[in-house]
């Protein structure tokens, strides 16, 4: 009796947390570029769910553990028809009626002062005979700035290698057709640990990646290895990696249950949202193993571990994000730190890193997006400098592949380009 009264003190408790978070609709706005802007007002960061709808066309938002507040705006301009809004218990959802089906982006959150401010866009596009949005992918690289992370051969820092790796990430989700990368950091800057999955909560990443190197007593320890978050740690290698990101950032490990004021509160959602945070870690592991399937495959990379890895790694705490965190190696091994040194090691964990994302969408496509249904290539978008030969390694494919499935024999490529990939 007494244990229920205390689990019903708590409920309660992390009810309160959540209730007070109040929804006002705020502006809509035509921009230069043909998008058209819808803002909302809130108190504080929120578990927003959004998807999309045909026949009729609508976009639906749903904003968790909320109240609306004031009167939603009347005028409307094509191609919204209706906004209009409702309670369904704590949630509450707003709906967009539109005339016809558009290219939408997923609602992301801006941190004010002392309020957030929740935008979507849509766009018009009368190619379009549904609506649909971008994948949007948040690479997480690992420390920056005054945190260097691991110090290993041929002086190279923690920070340096996880950022060469992560742009080289970005650079292929960019360029790929229905992907959005996200950064969490662009340069060599510090980040605090619970910013970076705060971060990816707002701009409403579907996934999450972080990418780190490892460092050890003893030199000859190296290899890739791939996690996912549990309390409990799967091995005493990742009980030591844990141990040491919070003993790297001692502010952080002051600041836990320290929330400030307009943050989304993980650990107490985890216990309102218990089905949405295993949903989150199978989807976890699911990607976690596709990532692992593929740098088994690289024939330059080795394996620290043979399965996915479970530690309690902050970063990868948001309750309903699928989240890894991949060890691109022991930048204290000479063999390792000699691979990350080097172009060709790094494009070859980052190549790693994306077709396992895309395998990951093959088996968990996602709504509204180029992945539904499942297709059998994708859409790359020709840069500058680009040669045949390097996209084929950046995909993992053959040039006679990509020259045959696009026509290309005898043809010259150029920027802009767009091109399909058998992957």
């Amino acid at each position: 009796m007494k244990q229920l009264i205390i689990l019903s003190c708590l409920f309660f408790i992390s009810l309160e947390t959540f209730s007070s978070n109040l929804v006002e609709f705020s502006s809509i706005k035509e921009l230069p570029s043909g998008e058209v802007r819808i803002t909302f007002k809130l108190s504080k960061i929120a578990l927003v769910k959004s998807y999309a709808l045909d026949e009729p066309s609508r976009i639906v938002i749903d904003i968790k553990d909320s109240e609306l507040k004031g009167e939603l705006e009347n005028r409307q301009n094509h191609p919204i028809k209706k906004i209009r809004a409702s309670k369904d218990g704590s949630t509450s959802r707003i709906v967009l009626d539109l005339y016809e089906s558009v290219y939408w982006k997923k609602p992301w959150q801006i941190e004010k002062k002392d309020h957030v401010l929740l935008i979507f866009e849509i766009k018009k596009d009368k190619k379009l005979s549904k609506n649909i949005r971008d994948i949007i992918v948040a690479i997480d690289a690992g420390h920056g700035g005054r945190d260097p992370g691991a110090v290993g051969k041929l002086n190279i820092l923690e920070k340096d290698i996880t950022l060469l790796i992560a742009r080289e990430l970005e650079r292929t989700l960019r360029d790929t057709k229905g992907y959005k990368p996200v950064m969490i950091r662009e340069d060599d800057s510090f980040v605090d640990l619970n910013d970076r999955y705060q971060n990816a909560r707002k701009v409403g990443a579907d996934i999450f990646v972080s990418i780190h190197a490892d460092a050890f007593r003893l030199s000859s320890v190296k290899g890739v290895s791939v996690f996912v978050w549990s309390e409990e740690a799967s091995s005493i290698t990742a009980a030591n990696l844990s141990k040491k990101e919070l003993a790297n950032n001692p502010e952080v490990k002051a600041k836990i249950g320290k929330l400030d004021v307009n943050d989304f509160d993980e650990d107490a959602a985890r216990t309102l949202y218990q089905l949405v945070y295993e949903a989150k870690i199978e989807n976890s592991i699911i990607l976690g193993n596709k990532i692992l399937d593929k740098l088994r495959l690289d024939p330059y990379t080795r394996l620290h571990k043979k399965n996915v890895e479970f530690a309690d790694f902050r970063v990868l705490k948001s309750i309903d994000i699928p989240s890894v965190l991949v060890e691109s190696g022991f930048i204290s091994n000479a063999e390792d730190a000699a691979r990350l040194k080097g172009k060709p090691g790094r494009r070859m964990i980052a190549r790693s890193i994306f077709l396992g994302i895309h395998d990951y969408f093959k088996e968990k496509p996602k709504p509204n997006t180029f992945m539904d249904p499942v297709q059998s290539n994708i859409e790359y978008t020709i840069q500058k400098g680009d040669v045949i030969s390097e996209i084929a390694i950046r995909f993992g494919v053959t040039v006679d592949e990509i020259i045959d499935l696009n026509n290309l024999r005898g043809k010259a490529i150029y920027p802009g380009q767009n091109i399909k990939i058998a992957i």
